[in-house]
C-alpha cells in the first residue's frame, strides 16, 4: 500500500503538478530536487551510502557502456544526424539539470525511496514519471514509459546489486549526459 501512495504521489507530482508551475528548465530542476530530496528524507530512505565503493565499482563499469557507445555514435556522422538536435546549453544540461534535476532527484525517488517500500513497483512508477516530458517533448508516450520502464529495472537491478545508490547514479548520469552531448553534436553538424 505504501508503495501504491508514493507512487501515485510521485506520479501527480511529475504530470500535473510541476507541469502547471510553468517553470524554467532550470526552476524545475531545482523544484524536482527538493521534492526527490524531501521524499527520501521524509521516508528515511537507505541509500546505502556505507556500500560506496561497491557503488562506485559497479557505477562505474555500468556508466562506461553509454559513454563507449556514444563516442562511437559521435564519431559516425551519418549516426550523429539520427539524434534529435538540442540548443540548450551544454555546460548547465551537463553540469546542474542532469545531475541535480534529474539523477539526484529520480534515484532517491525511485531506487531509494520506491525501491525501499516496493522494488517491482519502483520501475512501473519511473516509467509513469515520464509521460508530461514524453508529450512535452513531443516523443511517443508509449514507447517513452516502456523504455524508462526497462531503464527503471536496468537502474534497480544495479541498485540491488551494489548495495547503493550511486551505481544506477552514475550510469543514470552516463546515459543522460552522452545523450545530451550526443545532441549538441548533432546540432553542430546541422549547422555547418
Amino acid at each position: 500500500m505504501k508503495a501504491l501512495v508514493l507512487g501515485a504521489v510521485t506520479t501527480a507530482w511529475s504530470g500535473a503538478v510541476v507541469p502547471r508551475l510553468a517553470l524554467s528548465d532550470r526552476r524545475r530542476a531545482v523544484v524536482n530536487t527538493a521534492f526527490g530530496v524531501s521524499l527520501a528524507a521524509v521516508t528515511r530512505a537507505p541509500l546505502g551510502l556505507k556500500n560506496w565503493r561497491s557503488g562506485l565499482a559497479w557505477g562505474l563499469g555500468a556508466a562506461a557502456v553509454p559513454v563507449a557507445a556514444s563516442a562511437v555514435v559521435a564519431s559516425v556522422p551519418s549516426l550523429v544526424q539520427r539524434v534529435r538536435p538540442s540548443d540548450d546549453d551544454l555546460a548547465e544540461w551537463v553540469l546542474f539539470r542532469i545531475p541535480i534535476g534529474t539523477v539526484l532527484t529520480e534515484e532517491l525517488t525511485f531506487r531509494a525511496v520506491l525501491d525501499a517500500a516496493s522494488p517491482g513497483s519502483s520501475p512501473i512508477f519511473f516509467g509513469l514519471w515520464h509521460i508530461h516530458p514524453a508529450r512535452a517533448a513531443g516523443d511517443s508516450v508509449a514507447l517513452t514509459v516502456v523504455g524508462t520502464f526497462f531503464a527503471g529495472v536496468l537502474f534497480s537491478w544495479l541498485r540491488r546489486r551494489s548495495g547503493s545508490v550511486l551505481a544506477p547514479m552514475m550510469l543514470h548520469y552516463a546515459v543522460n549526459a552522452s545523450g545530451a552531448v550526443l545532441a549538441v553534436r548533432a546540432r553542430d553538424l546541422v549547422a555547418r
